[in-house]
């Protein structure tokens, strides 16, 4: 097997870049293999082994990789690149390098107009995310559909398992729940689920917030989507989520930013992510709104769009504190602007993605990792780190595919699974509620106590409850109160809260 497309071009020139998340392969046999990490074309599908053959080779097979394209044009003299269009000005792959040589570098190309030709999508819409329609570009004839702009342009591929998320219509799913629910238990079952995804993302990342805190931060959560994002909004829920800000300096940071540990001798940073440079923060982050407001009802998938927000978000990592809660509220954010869940609906996310939380970690690593190897840094004297290379493209530009996979399945959880469960342990409530009525009269407050001591004893009651609080009722009561419960709760998952 020999390399092609961007895996080859990576090698001639040496790049200092993430490796693609697929790489392809000239095999030697003529038939084709696909894998997670591979696709081996045939020997006819070689091309050429020089800069034009490789390049349209990737264009046509892998699609577009802006950290590559970008790393490559600043080592390839813009003249090698000029003679190299003019040699078919008019093909199709040509006019897309043209446009994206100047679209990320800025410098304008000495290549003659193509004159009058069909313009062509930048992105192949067959091979990725992108807009649905473009923006017309005359000087290189093609429709710019990129989702973002030069500051902030993550991309994700079309895969099999988007695919197939893609055609199960989640949302669909969402609203027809709902549809079918009455509307006051779906009220209650919003606001238990709102709560959930605020105490879950603080769980995220290690705290146990005080129920006040913890009801803050649902409050920012069901805001999310009812404002277009802009930097001063994100420094405003920087400030909710820290509560007590006296040890935090807020906005932007000014220094080097890492996710790590210190070596408990010397003191020594030990990262296992480094953040972007506090001097690139201002130019990404508004590429982070530029994205947001692109991508608005434009036709590109809301989960595709908000893993792609997110995590770009957090591999930035603008904040000196609160970043996680963050990069979780832009999922909120985007679904909400789209409209993919429900009105008045959150999808605890964040519960599900507590519950996967190896596999979380997984995924943040699957980017965070490799860059380690390509940034050069020095520990400071207060136990930071400062980064010594350009590393700003490393933001801008990555490969969402595995984060929009693993949000998709986070997301198809909570409508499968947390959404019906909610619904399911209310309306039991609602039985038990109502059925302890012939049994016994008691207050509400006595109700939920009496059914929290059931739920904690598994459909029993204590000694300790019989002896105290529930010392009236009698024997013959505690036995219709508990057969009352068992057959309330048969069918629904007891873990819930």
């Amino acid at each position: 097997m020999r390399t092609a497309g961007y895996a080859a071009l990576i090698d001639h020139y040496a790049l200092r870049v993430p490796l693609p998340g697929r790489l392809t392969g000239i095999a030697e046999r003529h038939h084709r293999i696909k894998t997670n990490d591979w696709q081996l074309l045939t020997p006819r599908h070689a091309p050429a082994d020089d800069l034009r053959g490789h390049l349209e080779f990737a264009l046509k097979w892998e699609g577009v990789d802006l950290g590559v394209l970008s790393a490559l044009f600043r080592v390839v003299p813009d003249e090698e690149v000029s003679a190299l269009l003019r040699t078919e000005p008019t093909g199709a792959y040509t006019r897309r390098l043209w446009f994206l040589h100047e679209w990320l570098t800025q410098r304008l190309l000495d290549v003659p107009e193509p004159g009058k030709v069909r313009a062509v999508p930048v992105i192949d819409l067959s091979q990725q995310f992108g807009l649905a329609k473009g923006v017309s570009s005359s000087r290189h004839k093609v429709l710019d559909n990129l989702p973002g702009t030069s500051a902030f342009c993550p991309l994700v591929r079309r895969t099999d398992r988007i695919e197939t998320y893609l055609l199960k219509g989640l949302d669909r799913r969402a609203q027809e729940i709902v549809g079918r629910t009455p509307a006051d238990i779906m009220m209650r079952a919003a606001a238990f689920l709102l709560l959930d995804d605020s105490r879950a993302s603080f769980q995220i990342e290690g705290e146990k917030p005080s129920p006040q805190r913890a009801e803050r931060w649902a409050k920012a959560i069901s805001e999310a989507g009812f404002r277009k994002l802009s930097l001063a909004d994100l420094e405003r829920l920087q400030r909710i989520v820290i509560g007590d800000t006296r040890f935090v300096n807020l906005g932007l940071r000014t220094e080097g930013g890492f996710v790590g540990t210190h070596d408990r001798r010397s003191q020594e940073p030990i990262p296992v992510h480094i953040s972007a440079r506090a001097e690139d923060l201002k130019s990404l982050m508004d590429g982070v709104v530029a994205y947001d407001q692109r991508v608005a009802n434009v036709g590109i998938d809301p989960v595709v769009v908000a893993a792609a927000l997110s995590f770009g978000f957090v591999y930035i990592h603008p904040f000196e504190d609160g970043n996680g809660r963050l990069h979780r509220w832009l999922i909120h954010h985007t679904l909400a602007m789209a409209g993919y869940n429900p009105a008045g609906v959150v999808f605890p996310v964040s519960a599900a993605i507590y519950r996967k939380i190896a596999q979380y970690k997984t995924v943040l690593e699957s980017y965070s990792q490799p860059l380690l190897g390509l940034i050069e840094w020095q520990p400071t004297a207060s136990g930071n780190v400062s980064v010594l290379n350009e590393t700003r493209d490393f933001y801008r530009y990555f490969d969402a595919t595995l984060h929009t996979e693993f949000l998709y399945q986070c997301v198809e959880e909570t409508i499968e699974r947390d959404l019906p469960q909610e619904v399911a342990y209310l309306e039991a409530y609602d039985r038990f509620a109502k059925g302890l009525q012939d049994i016994v009269d008691m207050p509400q407050r006595k109700v939920d106590l009496l059914h929290r001591f059931l739920r904690q004893g598994k459909g029993r009651l204590s000694k300790l409850a019989r002896t105290g609080e529930f010392a009236p009722l009698s024997d013959a009561e505690v036995g219709l109160v508990e057969k009352l419960y068992e057959e309330s709760f048969a069918d629904v998952a007891l873990e819930k809260g």
